[in-house]
């Protein structure tokens, strides 16, 4: 527990760090708004990364700034250590931002706004040890940007780089519909597939040949009909990108994009073989040749933290925040990250806030949102949020050994349950295999 007297620091860094965000709101929604006016895609995001460089190197002295951190558009600041023994290895705390955004419709997923959440997290958490003399443990603060959540997984890329090996908690947090310590994020694993045919007059002489565009479409229903033997939670979907060029030829090319998804990590594999088994019946049906290219990466479902949840909570509510207690939000798998993989190798909260607006992540109307001067209240008052759960873990050496000790327990079942699939999996994709290759 928390002594008396740190007991009154903790309170004192929990309004300072407040304050800090409140001081910074101007140059924090000119970030915000620097990135959302200037959407870039994955792995491309040149303005975003210099955009939040700049903030870290012009506008907030202090840092240490690594630009191009082992990925093109990935950077990392750090500031301190401080406080402690000078000999104490520091509690490494990390903020994570993200700043990719989708074709055609920018930043409709508000990653602009966790970028903002990240550098104002940062700022409010060194402005808060900055403001006590003394502190009863060493603190290291880090920001990472970490690029390509939408399409690549850029924090899987920067895990097997080695970023994340030093930190000893992580903290991030997604615009939504609602303010929630945890929702249950998917597995997923992206494939594409292509058919290749024959072409050939499709009135003159059809039968010569091989209609690359019919394996899509007997592939595309395959696994229309496969859903009715998935389990409730399992998800499948995804489109045709091309299909041939003129209706009088018959197409010699076609190409799918799917994506898999399922809530646990371990049970991904099960539905790659089912999938498999669909676009490969395809190929032989239609004699077409086909090739599976599965993305470089897969995503982890994110692993929950009970004690930094149940921290966010207590402070979120401290700050007005009201959760949502809907049980189908808080139980029902939605959407996938690549944070599910950091939430593998280092204890982390990945929490969802509300920005003001009941439209869906995906759309237009949410890309109007997160550009707008009413997501700025949430947005910060999140950042607060998870800056005082930093605080708790910081202050509280009892805390930190559960968080810890919580994460440990999570990763070990779940790689417990993965090996157990694998050893008692005796038949593999290769049973149903058939024409072409596969390659990933």
């Amino acid at each position: 527990m928390v002594d008396e007297a740190n007991q009154e620091k903790l309170q004192h860094c929990k309004v300072q760090a407040s304050n800090c965000i409140e001081a910074a709101r101007e140059s924090l929604s000119e970030l915000s708004m620097a990135i959302w006016s200037c959407p870039e895609l994955a792995f491309q995001e040149t303005q975003a990364h210099d955009t939040l460089v700049r903030f870290f190197t012009v506008k907030q002295k202090g840092w240490a700034v690594q630009s191009h951190y082992k990925l093109e558009t990935a950077f990392r600041a750090t500031w301190g250590p401080v406080g402690g023994k000078e000999n104490d290895r520091p509690i490494n705390v990390g903020f994570l931002c993200e700043y990719d955004a989708l074709p055609d419709i920018g930043h409709a997923c508000g990653h602009n706004l966790i970028a903002e959440v990240g550098a104002a997290a940062a700022l409010g958490l060194r402005g808060a040890l900055e403001s006590l003399e003394t502190l009863p443990v060493r603190v290291m603060v880090t920001v990472l940007g970490t690029p390509a959540e939408e399409d690549g997984g850029g924090k899987i890329d920067l895990i097997e780089a080695g970023a994340f090996e030093n930190m000893d908690v992580v903290f991030m947090a997604h615009p939504s519909q609602e303010d929630a310590a945890y929702l249950p994020d998917m597995a997923e694993h992206d494939v594409t597939v292509k058919y290749y045919g024959k072409a050939s007059h499709a009135a003159a002489y059809p039968w010569e040949g091989i209609n690359a565009l019919d394996a899509a479409v007997l592939a595309y229903n395959n696994l229309s009909l496969l859903r009715q033997q998935l389990k409730p939670d399992w998800r499948l979907h995804g489109v045709i990108r091309h299909g041939g060029v003129k209706p009088n030829i018959v197409p010699s090319f076609s190409q799918l994009e799917f994506y898999l998804r399922t809530p646990m990590y371990k049970d991904l594999p099960v539905l790659r073989e089912k999938a498999e088994c669909c676009f490969k019946a395809a190929a032989i049906a239609t004699g077409c040749r086909i090739e599976l290219e599965y993305g470089r990466h897969e995503y982890h479902n994110v692993l929950p933290n009970k004690i930094l949840e149940q921290l966010y909570e207590e402070n979120g509510k401290s700050l007005g925040v009201q959760f949502t207690t809907d049980e189908t939000v808080l139980n029902t798998p939605s959407g996938s990250t690549d944070f599910g993989n950091v939430s593998f190798v280092v204890p982390g909260i990945h929490t969802y806030f509300y920005i003001g607006t009941e439209a869906l992540n995906h759309t237009e109307e949410y890309t109007e949102a997160t550009g707008s001067e009413k997501a700025q209240f949430y947005t910060l008052r999140t950042a607060k949020t998870l800056v005082m759960t930093a605080l708790d873990v910081i202050f509280n050496p009892d805390i930190f050994q559960q968080v810890k000790e919580n994460y440990e327990i999570a990763r070990l079942k779940e790689e417990n349950e993965m090996r157990g699939i694998i050893s008692g999996n005796s038949s593999g994709p290769e049973h149903c295999s058939g024409a072409g290759s596969a390659s990933r």
